[in-house]
């Protein structure tokens, strides 16, 4: 599995029910497209995975969406669900990454030593007709020793500073016309517009059929949205989950000197302090 962000469904096909290796359902849905990923879940998934619930494993004494929890909260979760900081791990999602980046990127953000994604995701494993079952999977208990990346992560405060120095490119994953300000906001009492000086580069853009785009036309994409992929880069979106699949496409380009913004629009938009563009 090293040397590489993704494994192939004939890998993990070879290597199910290895006593190391854990497989994650990181679905995650919107409310507005009124469907329960947990329920799909339960419905059908790969045999062994268990099911990493996003708004679930975050921080409960905020009333922004699943923002990151504590080192020790994130520990005793993720250990509860049979999973340790040495495990394999294989995170796969049936929303062309929209869970599972973020799952991918949190534990790492968290210390987790090797996490993979699934190509092409659970379609591509369903298309090929091979196993699935049913059920809520329970693993044995295991340690997560939490090795927490700060610099990994971005605050208000720290975009704030972002945007008075110009220190690192803001890059919006929501679509254009939500970053224009033209949509308005799925969540009430939430501003349209965006952080201003920032970039639009919607995450559909990067990801096809369950995979991340080729190299090449990932950097097309961050270059036709006017960011330099040379230099460091603050991604953004909704509420820090899309994201993390700008982060993802940087990763396959090499970039690693990238932050999220954890809180997002959700909380840049939603205060009366903080300024917003419109075009």
């Amino acid at each position: 599995m090293s040397g590489s962000l993704f494994v192939s469904t004939e890998w993990l096909a070879a290597h199910l029910g290895e006593p190391d290796l854990v497989i994650i359902d990181g679905t995650f849905l919107l409310p507005s497209e009124g469907r329960n990923a947990y329920e799909e879940y339960r419905a059908s998934h790969i045999p062994g995975a268990v099911f990493f619930d996003i708004d679930e494993i975050a921080d409960h004494s905020t009333n922004l969406p699943h923002m990151l929890p504590t080192p020790e909260a994130f520990a005793k979760a993720v250990g509860a669900l049979g999973i340790s900081d040495t495990s394999r791990i294989v995170v796969y999602d049936t929303s062309n990454f929209q869970g599972g980046a973020r799952v991918w990127w949190t534990l790492r953000l968290y210390g987790a030593k090797d996490v993979k994604l699934l190509a092409g995701g659970f379609a591509r494993w369903k298309a090929e007709g091979r196993p699935l079952e049913q059920g809520q999977v329970r693993r044995p208990p295991q340690t997560f020793t939490a090795h927490f990346d700060e610099a990994g992560v971005a605050s208000l405060d720290d975009v704030r500073a972002i945007m008075r120095d110009g220190s690192r490119q803001i890059v919006d994953a929501r679509p254009a016309a939500r970053f224009r300000g033209e949509a308005e906001e799925p969540r009430p009492g939430v501003r349209s517009g965006h952080i201003p000086g920032s970039f639009n580069l919607p995450s559909r853009d990067l990801v096809k059929d369950g995979e991340i785009k080729p190299p090449q036309e990932i950097a097309a994409a961050f270059g036709q949205a006017g960011v330099d992929i040379s230099k460091p880069v603050l991604t953004t979106c909704g509420s820090g989950v899309t994201a993390a699949i700008l982060l993802l496409g940087l990763a396959t380009l090499g970039q690693d000197d990238v932050r999220l913004y954890d809180g997002s629009w959700s909380e840049w938009g939603a205060r009366s302090d903080t300024p917003i563009e419109k075009s």
